[in-house]
């Protein structure tokens, strides 16, 4: 797999759970660098990852970026041609780099690469921006490659041939929509983004990056559920317009005041959170204030 030397895995944790990382280290190839930026000041574990793994190098960016500005902030440290994006809560298949090897080997016309699931999940790994069902993509049969709009951000293969700056992510974004944004940018240059077959993954979700501590859990659901919506409606606006932005907005809008009351009635106090949230990030995007809010 001497392709590989021409690809860099790009890792960014924040306070990531050591046994859940450590699975996604196992699961890639260990003569591939690997970089893990974490979103903090400090790496408690850093000697002993380092160690245990040769070909990992981890790197603090001092504060959390979020996911686009964090995989910016590493995909500047890569040298080579093509960069892997992985989440912390992804493992890879064995075949799975053999298979990026063959691509490179081949020199496929690509720009992005998304993976699949090895096992059954309610999320879709790609998809249209018109919500086509993938069956009509177009399938190239020798590489199982299907081209779509767009494919989901824990899993990206790169190839910077054909971006011209290594800060490929919107950095307004904080969390969620980075990667629709980016494919659809690619797309707009009429390039391809595909979803491979051939690349397997086991998902494990973003609860299974929390620690052990309930407070952070809280803290995690507040900052997941204030930029979902935020994002969502700063995605919209910067696509579409301030006005198909709002328009679509409104009902979330009264879903979540809504949803408020509700959990006020049934004293769900974990209810109340994720809608006073989603209400207080969607009021702050419809104002256009910044992604600001972090726990």
């Amino acid at each position: 797999m001497n392709n590989l030397s021409e690809l860099t895995v790009v890792i960014v944790t924040y306070k990531t759970n050591l046994d859940i990382l450590k699975n996604c280290l196992n699961s890639i190839n260990n003569k591939t660098r690997t970089l893990i930026i974490e979103n903090s000041n400090f790496f408690d574990n850093k000697q002993e990852i380092e160690e245990q793994f040769s070909n990992v190098e981890i790197i603090c960016s001092g504060s959390n970026l979020g996911y686009g500005a964090g995989n910016n902030f590493g995909l500047n440290l890569v040298n080579t041609k093509y960069a892997l994006i992985l989440n912390p809560d992804i493992v890879c298949s064995d075949d799975f780099f053999s298979n990026i090897a063959t691509y490179l080997e081949k020199k496929i016309d690509f720009s992005l690469i998304g993976s699949v699931y090895k096992e059954h999940t309610n999320y879709n790994p790609a998809g249209f921006f018109n919500n086509k069902d993938l069956k009509n993509a177009k399938f190239i049969s020798e590489h199982k490659l299907f081209e779509v709009d767009w494919i989901a951000g824990h899993t990206i293969l790169i190839n910077f041939n054909k971006f011209k700056e290594k800060k490929i992510f919107d950095e307004n974004f904080f969390l969620f929509f980075e990667e629709l944004d980016l494919c659809r940018s690619v797309k707009k240059r009429n390039e391809k983004v595909f979803m491979s077959s051939n690349l397997k993954v086991k998902h494990l979700g973003w609860k299974s990056s929390f620690g052990i501590d309930e407070k952070f859990e809280i803290q995690s659901i507040k900052l997941r559920n204030w930029h979902y919506l935020w994002s969502m409606f700063y995605y919209n606006k910067k696509n579409f317009g301030y006005s198909f932005a709002l328009k679509k907005a409104v009902s979330r809008l009264f879903r979540s005041i809504i949803r408020i009351l509700y959990y006020l009635i049934r004293f769900d106090k974990k209810g109340i959170i994720i809608y006073s949230y989603r209400l207080f990030g969607l009021m702050n995007s419809i104002f256009l204030k910044k992604s600001w809010y972090r726990p």
